[in-house]
């Protein structure tokens, strides 16, 4: 008698619909693909999918539902799986089409991508997904309309420049324009307040970010993100993890000696992470003389500044999610400190 060890329902997930593909790993750990169906994205069609997964597969055995972080389009299913007690594994973009490659699969479908997300769920060990605590996700929110706010602001102000600098410029598209930068300038203060009285509320949250913050360059509003994005670090294992999550690992491509591609960083995570990160970085260079000279030495190895910027934008990061780990406050003497160490036990011995 066949013994399943596993059950694995991979969804691949649109903005109006979920494509699903139904697995299972045997005792001989040989896999199979059994069934495939669509459903709605919506709460109908949750239900349905459920329904349908547990009526198709052994019920003494349970269902892992393994979709891909699609942007905000898998959350609500997320959610709804979480809530009524199902397991979910939530898996980044990159490792999926990374994994796809090794796949002799020649046409890339829904169905075909679904059945990766399969295969990978079946094949691999991975973490459950917990839901963020209601603070990140209320933190998130904010601070991602905030970033679609400083978006529509600049673009604002340069159409306000611009209709300033025709040589007959319209006074009531500049009345207009004014009045809506004016509109801007009061939510984003708005924004703020909420943020600020949101992080009130939690002492241990306080706690957490007057720490991160003790790093040069990095602002509360910056360890607000990097925090809201990363639900507090609550499933990150590692800083490589991290910094896959945020896209900002390096890609190469080699292939013999025909194929040399150039380093370029993957883009495949959290773009909000990464834009957060910018701007500390230029600060960090300037206030930090670690961070300077990681700068200063990349340039000077291959000229190209803002292959240096994202070094230490990486850098930054990684030093983020130590400090909060620990709960240690930053220490410019630390990295001397250890080498001085490090030498002295070289020498002893």
């Amino acid at each position: 008698m066949t013994t399943i060890l596993k059950q694995v329902a991979g969804i691949d997930v649109a903005q109006k619909e979920l494509v699903v593909s139904l697995g299972r790993l045997d005792q001989e750990l040989t896999l199979e693909i059994f069934n495939y169906k669509v459903f709605p994205n919506n709460q109908k069609g949750f239900k349905a999918l459920v329904d349908w997964a547990k009526k198709t597969v052994k019920n003494d055995l349970n269902i892992r539902y393994v979709m891909e972080a699609t942007g905000v389009y898998h959350e609500s299913f997320a959610y709804y799986l979480s809530d009524n007690g199902e397991e979910v594994s939530i898996v980044l973009p990159n490792k999926i089409s990374n994994f796809f490659r090794t796949l002799d699969v020649n046409t890339i479908t829904d169905k075909t991508a679904s059945q990766a997300i399969t295969r990978f769920g079946l094949e691999r060990k991975l973490e459950v997904w917990v839901k963020p605590r209601k603070i990140f996700r209320d933190l998130k929110q904010l601070t991602r309309e905030r970033d679609q706010l400083i978006v529509d602001r600049t673009m604002l102000k340069n159409q306000l420049h611009a209709e300033n600098a025709e040589a007959f410029p319209n006074e009531d598209s500049l009345s207009r324009m004014t009045k809506r930068l004016r509109l801007l300038n009061k939510q984003d203060l708005e924004i703020k307040a909420d943020i600020v009285a949101l992080v009130k509320k939690d002492a241990e949250l306080t706690t957490k970010i007057n720490t991160i913050t003790t790093i040069p360059g990095v602002g509360k509003l910056t360890a607000v993100i990097v925090l809201a994005e990363t639900n507090g670090f609550e499933l990150i294992k590692s800083k490589k993890q991290l910094v896959s999550y945020s896209g900002l690992d390096v890609k190469v491509k080699d292939s013999g000696t025909s194929v040399k591609g150039k380093p370029k960083i993957s883009k495949r995570g959290n773009r909000h992470l990464r834009k957060a990160m910018h701007m500390p970085a230029l600060a960090a260079m300037r206030f930090n003389e670690q961070h300077k000279g990681l700068f200063v030495r990349l340039v000077s190895r291959h000229g190209i500044k803002m292959k240096a910027v994202v070094a230490v934008q990486r850098k930054l990061l990684e030093l983020i999610y130590v400090i909060c780990k620990t709960g240690k406050p930053f220490d410019k003497d630390y990295v001397t400190l250890t080498a001085q160490k490090r030498s002295e036990g070289i020498q002893n011995s």
